[in-house]
């Protein structure tokens, strides 16, 4: 099976090179993407939006045969929830790394600082500490050192969804920083920030107790959660 890698803000590609050795052990053909405004510090972000990655996406799930897989880490979360409303015959599985699914109307994260019309990296202090556990300094200072500004559209963009079949998806969420426990407890406490998970048909949790960046903390846990929750090749 075609199985997409989409990263999480801050991230190109390449950020699933400790991960994608385990998962080549599948039989899976694998996809890891660069989203538009990504492919460099000197790429033009300008006016791109939350709409033109998914839209970048569908693109390819379009090139490729049969059903797909997606796997979205992060704000790369939403953007394979959004593709899964557009092709919803397409999308055999979801897979959610420290991430889930977006409402209608929702934003990912429109309290980053931008910068310049991009937002940057943050200072670490942004981030509370269960983003941060395993994150060493030698980690950080890989992470700064890769990363690329985000388009500021994309985490403040509304998300858009036009077709239920989407819910039909089967999906896995990958809980790491907070434990699978908590997201079942708020859907059955009718949480709002886990209402369109809620209405998934098919939610299966694997815990990976970690930070928010399990592809460098946990690179090889996190391939191994990963294949054991897609469809056989």
């Amino acid at each position: 099976m075609d199985v997409i890698l989409i990263p999480g803000f801050w991230l190109d590609a390449s950020s699933w090179e400790q991960v994608t050795p385990v998962l080549d052990e599948t039989g899976h053909r694998l996809h890891p993407v660069t989203l538009p405004g990504l492919e460099s510090v000197d790429a033009d972000r300008s006016g791109i939006g939350l709409a033109d990655h998914i839209a970048a996406v569908v693109d390819l799930v379009d090139r490729l045969d049969g059903p797909v897989a997606l796997v979205g880490h992060s704000g790369g979360g939403p953007v394979a929830h959004g593709v899964a409303d557009a092709r919803p015959d397409r999308i055999a599985k979801i897979v959610y790394v420290d991430a889930g699914p977006l409402g209608e109307g929702e934003s990912i994260n429109d309290a980053l600082p931008v910068v310049d019309g991009e937002v940057p990296l943050p200072d670490w202090s942004v981030f509370d500490d269960a983003d941060l556990v395993d994150l060493d300094d030698e980690l950080r200072a890989a992470f700064r050192a890769r990363a690329v500004p985000e388009p500021a559209r994309v985490a403040s963009d509304p998300m858009r969804l036009t077709d239920e079949r989407r819910f039909e998806v089967p999906v896995t969420v990958i809980a790491c920083e907070f434990p699978s426990a908590m997201v079942i407890e708020a859907i059955a406490a009718g949480q709002p920030w886990v209402a369109e998970l809620a209405r998934v048909a098919q939610v299966d949790y694997i815990d990976l107790p970690t930070g928010h960046w399990p592809q460098f903390t946990k690179p090889v846990q996190l391939g191994q959660a990963i294949a054991s929750a897609l469809p056989s090749a």
